[in-house]
Protein backbone atom coordinates (compact mmCIF):
# COMPACT_ATOMS: atom_id res chain seq x y z
CA UNK A 1 0.00 0.00 0.00
CA UNK A 2 2.69 2.58 -1.13
CA UNK A 3 -0.60 5.03 -2.18
CA UNK A 4 -1.72 7.35 0.80
CA UNK A 5 -5.53 5.74 1.90
CA UNK A 6 -8.54 7.86 1.17
CA UNK A 7 -9.67 9.26 4.94
CA UNK A 8 -13.45 10.43 5.49
CA UNK A 9 -14.51 11.65 8.80
CA UNK A 10 -18.32 11.54 9.53
CA UNK A 11 -18.07 15.18 11.84
CA UNK A 12 -14.98 16.36 14.26
CA UNK A 13 -13.34 14.45 17.22
CA UNK A 14 -14.04 10.63 15.67
CA UNK A 15 -14.43 8.62 18.54
CA UNK A 16 -13.42 5.07 16.44
CA UNK A 17 -11.67 4.52 13.16
CA UNK A 18 -13.02 2.18 10.36
CA UNK A 19 -10.32 0.62 8.14
CA UNK A 20 -12.70 -0.14 4.92
CA UNK A 21 -11.06 -2.54 2.58
CA UNK A 22 -12.39 -2.63 -1.04
CA UNK A 23 -13.10 -6.21 -3.51
CA UNK A 24 -10.92 -7.06 -6.14
CA UNK A 25 -10.19 -4.84 -8.69
CA UNK A 26 -11.57 -2.05 -6.88
CA UNK A 27 -9.79 0.81 -5.13
CA UNK A 28 -10.32 2.59 -2.02
CA UNK A 29 -12.83 5.12 -3.72
CA UNK A 30 -15.30 1.93 -4.25
CA UNK A 31 -17.25 2.36 -0.78
CA UNK A 32 -17.33 6.28 -0.16
CA UNK A 33 -20.61 6.69 -1.49
CA UNK A 34 -21.35 3.89 1.13
CA UNK A 35 -19.88 5.80 3.79
CA UNK A 36 -21.83 8.86 2.90
CA UNK A 37 -25.31 7.03 3.32
CA UNK A 38 -24.01 6.16 7.18
CA UNK A 39 -26.08 7.88 10.37
CA UNK A 40 -23.99 6.99 12.97
CA UNK A 41 -24.42 8.41 16.26
CA UNK A 42 -21.06 9.35 16.96
CA UNK A 43 -18.12 10.79 14.11
CA UNK A 44 -15.96 7.87 12.91
CA UNK A 45 -12.95 8.26 10.70
CA UNK A 46 -13.26 5.73 7.61
CA UNK A 47 -9.90 5.26 6.03
CA UNK A 48 -9.85 3.11 2.87
CA UNK A 49 -6.98 2.10 1.66
CA UNK A 50 -6.18 0.94 -1.84
CA UNK A 51 -4.73 -2.23 -2.64
CA UNK A 52 -1.10 -2.88 -4.61
CA UNK A 53 -1.79 -4.03 -8.11
CA UNK A 54 -0.41 -7.10 -8.88
CA UNK A 55 -1.01 -10.39 -11.41
CA UNK A 56 -4.11 -12.03 -10.26
CA UNK A 57 -3.81 -15.66 -11.88
CA UNK A 58 -7.31 -16.24 -12.22
CA UNK A 59 -7.60 -13.25 -14.52
CA UNK A 60 -5.03 -14.73 -16.48
CA UNK A 61 -2.31 -13.15 -14.63
CA UNK A 62 -3.21 -9.69 -15.55
CA UNK A 63 -2.30 -7.02 -12.97
CA UNK A 64 -4.96 -5.11 -11.17
CA UNK A 65 -5.62 -4.09 -7.44
CA UNK A 66 -5.56 -7.20 -5.18
CA UNK A 67 -5.02 -7.85 -1.77
CA UNK A 68 -3.58 -11.44 -2.20
CA UNK A 69 -3.46 -13.67 -5.48
CA UNK A 70 -6.66 -16.12 -6.34
CA UNK A 71 -5.53 -19.01 -8.16
CA UNK A 72 -9.01 -20.95 -8.85
CA UNK A 73 -12.79 -20.17 -8.78
CA UNK A 74 -12.22 -22.61 -6.06
CA UNK A 75 -11.92 -20.18 -3.86
CA UNK A 76 -11.20 -22.31 -0.93
CA UNK A 77 -8.14 -23.96 -2.69
CA UNK A 78 -4.55 -23.22 -3.46
CA UNK A 79 -5.25 -20.43 -0.67
CA UNK A 80 -2.46 -17.15 -1.10
CA UNK A 81 -1.70 -17.18 2.98
CA UNK A 82 1.61 -15.46 1.98
CA UNK A 83 -0.51 -12.57 0.35
CA UNK A 84 -3.14 -12.37 3.01
CA UNK A 85 -0.59 -12.46 5.51
CA UNK A 86 1.23 -9.52 4.36
CA UNK A 87 -1.67 -7.38 3.72
CA UNK A 88 -3.50 -8.33 6.89
CA UNK A 89 0.11 -7.02 8.74
CA UNK A 90 -0.36 -3.73 6.13
CA UNK A 91 -3.80 -2.86 7.35
CA UNK A 92 -3.49 -3.78 11.32
CA UNK A 93 -0.47 -0.97 10.91
CA UNK A 94 -3.08 1.41 9.06
CA UNK A 95 -5.40 0.88 11.74
CA UNK A 96 -3.29 1.06 14.49
CA UNK A 97 -2.38 4.47 13.45
CA UNK A 98 -5.40 5.71 13.95
CA UNK A 99 -4.75 5.87 17.64
CA UNK A 100 -8.63 5.06 18.10
CA UNK A 101 -10.85 2.43 18.95
CA UNK A 102 -10.45 0.26 15.36
CA UNK A 103 -13.12 -1.54 13.25
CA UNK A 104 -12.03 -3.52 10.55
CA UNK A 105 -14.10 -3.73 7.42
CA UNK A 106 -13.96 -5.45 3.85
CA UNK A 107 -16.13 -6.96 1.24
CA UNK A 108 -14.89 -9.87 -0.78
CA UNK A 109 -11.27 -10.22 -0.54
CA UNK A 110 -10.90 -7.56 1.42
CA UNK A 111 -13.17 -8.73 4.16
CA UNK A 112 -11.09 -12.21 4.25
CA UNK A 113 -7.96 -9.57 4.78
CA UNK A 114 -9.93 -7.99 7.43
CA UNK A 115 -11.16 -10.97 9.14
CA UNK A 116 -7.40 -12.10 9.41
CA UNK A 117 -5.91 -8.97 10.18
CA UNK A 118 -8.49 -8.70 13.25
CA UNK A 119 -8.01 -12.20 14.55
CA UNK A 120 -4.41 -12.26 14.40
CA UNK A 121 -2.68 -9.03 14.58
CA UNK A 122 -4.82 -6.39 15.92
CA UNK A 123 -5.47 -6.24 19.61
CA UNK A 124 -9.37 -6.28 20.79
CA UNK A 125 -10.83 -4.21 17.69
CA UNK A 126 -14.42 -3.17 18.04
CA UNK A 127 -15.44 -5.38 15.35
CA UNK A 128 -14.96 -6.63 12.18
CA UNK A 129 -17.59 -6.36 8.92
CA UNK A 130 -17.42 -8.84 6.75
CA UNK A 131 -19.50 -8.41 3.40
CA UNK A 132 -19.89 -11.34 0.53
CA UNK A 133 -16.75 -12.81 1.62
CA UNK A 134 -15.39 -16.19 2.85
CA UNK A 135 -12.16 -16.84 5.21
CA UNK A 136 -10.71 -20.41 4.30
CA UNK A 137 -7.80 -20.40 7.05
CA UNK A 138 -7.67 -21.84 10.55
CA UNK A 139 -9.77 -19.90 13.09
CA UNK A 140 -8.36 -19.01 16.26
CA UNK A 141 -9.83 -18.63 19.81
CA UNK A 142 -11.49 -15.22 19.80
CA UNK A 143 -13.79 -13.09 20.74
CA UNK A 144 -14.58 -11.31 17.54
CA UNK A 145 -17.60 -9.19 17.17
CA UNK A 146 -18.48 -10.01 13.64
CA UNK A 147 -21.44 -8.75 11.00
CA UNK A 148 -21.36 -10.77 8.11
CA UNK A 149 -23.90 -10.07 5.08
CA UNK A 150 -24.29 -12.31 2.04
CA UNK A 151 -26.17 -12.87 -1.51
CA UNK A 152 -28.06 -16.05 -1.09
CA UNK A 153 -27.72 -15.70 -5.15
CA UNK A 154 -23.58 -14.43 -5.26
CA UNK A 155 -22.04 -16.20 -8.22
CA UNK A 156 -18.00 -15.23 -7.10
CA UNK A 157 -17.95 -16.16 -3.37
CA UNK A 158 -21.16 -19.14 -2.56
CA UNK A 159 -23.29 -19.03 -0.15
CA UNK A 160 -21.78 -22.05 1.65
CA UNK A 161 -18.15 -20.95 1.57
CA UNK A 162 -19.45 -17.88 3.68
CA UNK A 163 -21.72 -19.64 6.13
CA UNK A 164 -18.81 -22.32 6.67
CA UNK A 165 -16.51 -19.16 7.60
CA UNK A 166 -19.59 -18.02 10.27
CA UNK A 167 -19.97 -21.17 11.93
CA UNK A 168 -16.18 -21.73 12.60
CA UNK A 169 -15.92 -18.40 14.09
CA UNK A 170 -18.59 -19.00 16.09
CA UNK A 171 -17.53 -22.13 17.29
CA UNK A 172 -14.12 -20.15 18.05
CA UNK A 173 -16.12 -17.50 20.43
CA UNK A 174 -17.15 -15.00 18.34
CA UNK A 175 -20.05 -13.37 18.07
CA UNK A 176 -21.36 -13.37 14.56
CA UNK A 177 -24.50 -11.43 13.53
CA UNK A 178 -25.39 -13.52 10.07
CA UNK A 179 -27.36 -12.25 7.42
CA UNK A 180 -28.66 -13.36 3.53
CA UNK A 181 -30.20 -11.36 1.21
CA UNK A 182 -31.58 -12.05 -2.60
CA UNK A 183 -28.72 -10.51 -4.31
CA UNK A 184 -25.71 -11.35 -6.05
CA UNK A 185 -22.27 -10.35 -5.11
CA UNK A 186 -22.63 -7.23 -4.20
CA UNK A 187 -24.29 -4.85 -1.09
CA UNK A 188 -28.04 -3.92 -0.99
CA UNK A 189 -29.64 -1.21 0.53
CA UNK A 190 -31.25 -3.26 3.08
CA UNK A 191 -27.58 -4.68 4.10
CA UNK A 192 -26.40 -0.74 4.58
CA UNK A 193 -29.54 -0.20 6.81
CA UNK A 194 -28.32 -3.07 9.07
CA UNK A 195 -24.78 -2.20 9.01
CA UNK A 196 -25.24 1.21 10.28
CA UNK A 197 -27.37 0.02 12.92
CA UNK A 198 -24.63 -2.66 13.99
CA UNK A 199 -21.66 0.12 14.10
CA UNK A 200 -23.98 1.87 15.86
CA UNK A 201 -23.91 -0.44 18.89
CA UNK A 202 -20.41 -0.94 18.34
CA UNK A 203 -19.49 2.66 19.16
CA UNK A 204 -21.24 2.26 22.35
CA UNK A 205 -18.30 0.78 23.47
CA UNK A 206 -15.93 3.76 22.57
Amino acid sequence: MNEPPIIVETGPDPVAACVWLHGLGADGHDFEPLVAQLRLSAPVRFVLPHAPVRPVTINGGLSMRAWFDIASPQLDAQVDEVGIEASARQVAALGLEQNLPLLLAGFSQGGLVALHAALRHVPAPLGVLALSTWYPLAVAPNRLRVFMGHGALDEIVPLPLARDAAERLEVAGARVDWHVWPMGHAVCPEEVAMLNDWINRMLENC
